[in-house]
């Protein structure tokens, strides 16, 4: 019997769609199991090709004992879409000390829209995400006006 037995590896890994290059985060992350980053990231480019450039794309790898692979991604980040959504390129540095954007409750609902995509959300509920929005919202210094 031998000393390990071969097992699946999980790899997360947040990716730009369409911009998958095999230098560091993916390529250290995936060369550490001994499989091939380029073989990723034609793939993922070819896979999010239909993305708006430079979106943060989270993305799980599942890595076979063989070492092939297969992947799935989930929806952008919140903090990612709330940004977006206020037009601010970065929160405040501390939860509560300052305001630096707004968004409207309509916005939110569009985002809660987005994330009921992902299976673990999708049970939810909409006005639930929407909550969670909000909380995430406040953290980042955007206010959310009705």
């Amino acid at each position: 019997m031998s000393g390990k037995a071969a097992v699946t590896q999980i790899v997360k890994l947040l990716v730009p769609a369409g911009k998958a290059t095999p230098s560091p985060p993916v390529g250290p992350a995936l060369g550490a199991r001994a499989v091939k980053a380029i073989d990723f990231c034609k793939e993922f480019n070819a896979r999010t090709a239909h993305f708006k450039p430079d979106v943060p794309i989270p993305t799980l790898i599942t890595i076979n004992p063989d070492r092939t692979f297969s992947f799935t991604f989930k929806t952008p980040p919140v903090s990612y879409l709330l940004k977006k959504a206020a037009k601010i390129d970065k929160g405040s540095g501390a939860p509560g000390s300052d305001i630096v954007g707004e968004v409207s409750l309509k916005h939110v609902y569009e985002i809660a829209k987005v994330k009921c995509m992902d299976d673990a959300l999708k049970a939810l509920g909409e006005e639930r995400v929407a909550r969670s929005i909000v909380g995430s919202a406040k953290s980042l210094g955007i206010n959310v006006v009705p």
